[in-house]
């Protein structure tokens, strides 16, 4: 009996951890998939941006489409013209009013209370969307590139500049304990080029 009752608890034990390791990784790969999504989503609007847009009626110079007021590490906002409908590209009032349609005017931020990637676009209902929820920061780093070919060093810029040509996208995970393992966390980057900067058209 204290051979059999010793073997149950060797068995319990390992049978525990076990159950112990399956629930950490399904909740790491449900984690890993949604940011991936997310990541996806982001990157592919992100280099979106500035399409459809010029500094001016004469110059016609393609511009990133990011708002430098409302852009920083933990926040971007961008502006794209992606039906190319409104005044025309050669207005001179264009950069701002052409971009009055769903997906042209986006904002996305971390919400530190919901620990989510917000998404906003006044002109989409609704307004505000969550692109992925359980995440521990997301950052921006920003590059700017010089008509000489240089650019940013690393860890680039915590602000954009009319010159951004290049954004490296940082999605941090802090997967949920599992009594028993210990705590994982996991990191994705992505790098966006800027197509419609105007240095990163002359590349082409």
């Amino acid at each position: 009996m204290v051979v059999m009752v010793l073997l149950m608890c060797l068995v319990s034990t390992l049978l525990a951890r076990s159950l112990s390791v399956r629930a950490r990784e399904s909740r790491k790969t449900d984690a890993l998939t949604s940011a991936h999504a997310a990541l996806n989503i982001m990157s592919r609007e992100i280099a979106n941006s500035g399409f459809g847009i010029y500094d001016g009626a004469v110059s016609q110079n393609a511009v990133n489409g990011i708002i430098l007021a409302d852009s920083d590490a933990n926040q971007i906002h961008f502006r794209a013209n992606l039906s190319n409908t409104g005044d025309g590209p050669i207005n001179p009032g264009c950069p701002a009013v052409c971009t009055n349609e769903v997906n042209e005017n986006v904002t996305y931020f971390f919400d530190d209370a919901t620990d989510s990637i917000v998404r906003y676009d006044p002109r989409a209902t609704p307004t505000t969307s969550v692109i992925v929820n359980k995440i521990s920061n997301v950052t921006f780093s920003y590059f700017d590139y010089a008509d000489d070919g240089t650019s940013t060093p690393e860890p680039g810029n915590n602000n954009p500049s009319d010159t951004t040509g290049r954004i490296r996208l940082t999605v941090d995970v802090t997967l949920d304990p599992v009594e028993g393992q210990p705590q994982e966390s996991v990191r994705f980057t992505s790098e966006i080029n800027l197509r419609n900067s105007n240095y990163m058209l002359r590349q082409y």
